[in-house]
This record gives C-alpha cells, structure tokens and sequence, in this order.
C-alpha cells in the first residue's frame, strides 16, 4: 500500500495552505458553475405521465406536493428485477432529511419502470420512507433518457432530473446522469441542481431567492423538526 509521506507539522501547513488556495479556487469555479447550470432555459412538459405510488395514481405535477420544485431521481429498476440497482440503493441511502429540501420549496422523488407491487417490499426492506413512484406504464423513463435500447434490448442507467412549477404548468430544468450523480446527496448539492438554487441572496442570477418569498439563505438550516411545511 502506498501512504502518504511523513512529514514535520510545519511542512504538512505549507503543503495544506498550498491546497486550500487550490481547494478555493475551486469552490468559487463550482459556485461560476452552478450559476450557469441555473440560467439554464427550460421546456414545458407537455405530456401527460401517470405513475403509481403509495396513494394510487399520480401525474408529474401530483409528485411536486404542492411545492415549486421537484427532483426526480431516476432508480435503476427493471421490471422484471426482483430488487433495486445496488448503486442507486447506495445513493438513496445518503439523501438526507427531506424536511431541509421541503423548506426551500423542493420535492423529492424516486421513480423506476418496476411495478409497484415489486417496489413496495424492497423499499421497506432498505427502510426508505421517501416518495417512490412506478413509471412502468409510461415513456417517462425513455424520455428521459434513463432507459435506452440498446443491441435490441432495454438498458438502465441512473440519474437525476429536475422540475420547476408554474401553477399547473411544468418545466424541466436539468438532468445529469451516472458519474454526474457522484457527489451528490446533501441537501445543498442537490439544491444546486435547481433552476431556483439554494435561495440565498448571494447566488446569481439575482432575483431568486425570493421566489418562494421570503429568503431562507440568511437563517440557515433549522433543525428538521421546526420547519413549518
């Protein structure tokens, strides 16, 4: 195994310093970054989807929960799989309270092409209790780009999509997929996947902070359980 080098406390500052202007650097390019991904344009989303869920039937605009935004993440699991892809299992298990995506007005879902019936006892296996919707008797997944054929058969890949709402109109905003789910999982990288961002004043475009009203950025994060939904 290869370790890193030892050194004098006073040569491990040097070299830490050295990396933190880098570590900087990279911070104010992300954040460059995320400006850009949310001056992104939008398309209206013009097609009727119908999943089911806990509660029965639902539309696209029914997993926003009234809420402004929507994340959609996209599990890879086939319809005839009796249980959901390892790798998407993983990154379900990292998302964190939905209480802190909630309050910023953003909903957050799952959904795969498996039926319900197979979904429900894998998600109380794994002791999720997030949304999870079935897409199976929709093009959702195709249109989006997370099913494909390919040598004559259906393939899976993982990934994200995000959605803003104007009223009953609904808009994709973003979706990245594969490694570009990576470093994801905190409430404010997903956040930054969104067309309104993490709605603190700092963030540009100017304007959106207040979208949902009143700024959140400047009280910072409450604890879970004193939101008011």
């Amino acid at each position: 195994m290869s370790l890193p080098e030892i050194v004098s406390r006073h040569e491990w500052r040097a070299a830490r310093a050295a990396l933190l202007a880098k570590e900087e650097a990279a911070t104010r390019a992300r954040h460059a970054l995320n400006a850009e991904r949310r001056r992104l344009p939008m398309v209206e989303i013009d097609k009727e989807y119908v999943f089911e869920g806990g509660d029965g039937k639902a539309t696209l605009l029914d997993l926003f929960e009234g809420r402004r935004q929507l994340i959609v993440h996209h599990f890879m699991f086939a319809p005839e799989w009796d249980a959901g892809c390892r790798g998407c299992s993983a990154f379900l298990d990292q998302i964190g309270h939905l209480a802190h995506l909630r309050a910023r007005g953003t909903a957050f879902a799952a959904v795969s092409r498996a039926p319900y019936p197979r979904i429900l006892p894998f998600k109380a296996r794994m002791g999720w209790t997030l949304p999870w919707y079935s897409s199976y008797v929709t093009d959702f997944d195709e249109d989006f780009e997370v099913t494909r054929e390919q040598e004559g058969r259906l393939v899976e890949r993982p990934g994200l999509s995000c959605f803003l709402r104007d009223r009953d109109r609904v808009f994709h905003t973003y979706s990245t997929y594969e490694r570009g789910l990576d470093c994801l999982g905190s409430t404010t990288s997903l956040l930054d996947l969104t067309a309104l961002g993490r709605q603190e004043e700092w963030e540009e475009p100017a304007g959106r902070a207040t979208a949902l009203g009143a700024p959140l950025g400047g009280e910072g994060p409450l604890y879970h359980d004193e939101y008011e939904d």
